[in-house]
């Protein structure tokens, strides 16, 4: 019999949970990624959209043939506005001139109206998104605003769904949820769904520097002096939207811009996750606040939205550049992180060469620093020479110990030499270097690690 969903609302929902590794290596826990970009609007805010609108439709406030409007970020937007295509309704959307113009684009694509208003506006100013959205659903007939700030159906959707799944998916293990806090309707729902099942859990919100939510928090204060204009997308906020449940939170994480940029660009480059701005953001919040947890902790980071999104910002060199978030000279000390297997691996100047080429396949490495009985290095041999030796007389040399064969040692360098200083030391008869960081720590790095870098 032949499977297949009715419509492509149907396929909202049920995302993956995904292990991070590299990204969170000085993390004690275990990190697992909510990854969001499988819903069909390639983000969370799909779950909440569908809702609004359905609760809407039951109330009666959205009727046949109706506009809805909504003011949006743009990934509301297009969960909105993909359901509206298959619900027959018409969409207009208000946004703000920080938002990517990939964003803006797509969301025209599936036949949104979309307004771009100043960001640098109070919210009651007539021309800030929100007041735009709410006038213009008094004024045109047959309208909806979704409000999704202060909408309650945005928090039920993931009480009803987010959080059930997250709660399976772990098998009731997650002790943490984190999550960058917008509209508050992620983490409110979330938060409470998990909260009832286990009051233990602690729920942390990351938030940004010129939001507000951080200080009101803990204070009980909204200060406007707080609020001042940031480059992270889609979360913090200069109102208290009536669906952040402050109750559920147990604290908030400020994370800067650059953090938040820099993070989500080694999403993708050290584990392979293509995400936006908040994912970014939300994996900086949880190295800060590493010292928190322990090796039996299961952290649960919720990932909202798609990387295509931010093609022309945090993925484009020259963007990231202009804000000064990206340092024209990499040094040694950026190749070290980006290193997948930190690890200094080394062979002792008494073993074999037989030994030394089983170790080189088991652990799939070229070249290796060769250390003495006090774990000084002495030497380095590569893959290249051992097999020379053992071709040249297999039986008579596979017994030889290294230090017979080994080529002298590596040169060292410190991690803060600049990385166009770096090649000076390679050549044909030293295809490595070690690399010393501030405590003390040995690393090799080789030709394909600068590659990786530079990559």
């Amino acid at each position: 019999m032949a499977k297949y969903y009715k419509n492509i609302l149907e396929t909202i929902g049920n995302t993956p949970l995904v292990k991070l590794n590299s990204i969170v290596d000085e993390v004690p826990a275990l990190v697992l990624a909510k990854v969001e970009t499988t819903n069909p609007g390639n983000s969370v805010k799909d779950r909440m959209a569908l809702k609004m609108i359905q609760d809407a439709e039951a109330r009666g406030d959205l009727k046949p043939g109706g506009t809805i409007i909504e003011c949006t970020s743009g990934n509301t937007g297009m969960g909105l506005a993909i359901a509206s295509v298959v619900k027959g309704y018409k969409c207009i959307f208000t946004t703000t001139d920080k938002q990517s113009k990939e964003k803006i684009d797509i969301l025209r694509a599936v036949g949104a109206e979309v307004i771009v208003c100043p960001t640098n506006v109070e919210p009651k100013d007539p021309r800030s998104y929100y007041s735009v959205a709410e006038r213009l659903s008094k004024e045109i007939p047959n309208s909806y605003w979704c409000n999704q700030y202060d909408n309650l159906s945005n928090r039920l959707a993931h009480y009803e769904s987010t959080g059930p799944e997250i709660w399976e998916q772990t098998g009731g293990k997650i002790t943490h949820f984190v999550v960058g806090v917008g509209t508050g309707g992620t983490i409110s729902g979330v938060g409470k769904y998990l909260k009832e099942q286990n009051p233990n859990i602690k729920v942390w919100g990351i938030d940004t520097y010129g939001s507000v939510f951080k200080k009101y928090h803990e204070t009980g204060i909204f200060d406007p002096n707080e609020i001042y204009p940031y480059i992270t997308e889609g979360i913090g906020e200069d109102i208290l939207p009536e669906n952040v449940d402050f109750k559920v939170i147990d604290m908030f994480e400020k994370v800067t811009d650059k953090d938040a940029a820099i993070g989500t660009r080694n999403l993708a480059r050290m584990e392979g996750i293509f995400v936006g701005n908040s994912a970014g953001s939300a994996i900086m919040g949880v190295k800060q606040l590493a010292s928190k947890l322990t090796k039996d902790d299961v952290v649960v980071v919720l990932f909202h939205d798609h990387g295509s999104r931010y093609v022309g910002k945090m993925f484009n060199d020259d963007w990231m550049r202009d804000r000064g978030f990206l340092d024209d000279e990499l040094t040694v000390k950026d190749i070290i992180a980006k290193k997948r297997n930190k690890a200094l691996l080394t062979l002792n100047a008494n073993q074999t060469v037989k030994d030394a080429l089983k170790y080189m396949k088991e652990n799939d490495i070229s070249q290796l620093p060769v250390i003495d009985g006090n774990s000084k290095i002495v030497g380095a041999v590569t893959e290249s020479v051992i097999l020379t030796s053992l071709l040249e007389n297999p039986l008579g040399n596979s017994e030889k110990h290294l230090s017979e064969i080994m080529s002298t040692a590596l040169p060292e360098v410190d991690e803060t030499l600049p990385l166009k200083k770096l090649s000076y030391y390679f050549n044909e008869k030293i295809p490595a270097v070690i690399a010393v960081d501030k405590a003390g720590i040995r690393h090799i790095i080789t030709k394909y690690d600068i590659v990786q870098a530079m990559g």
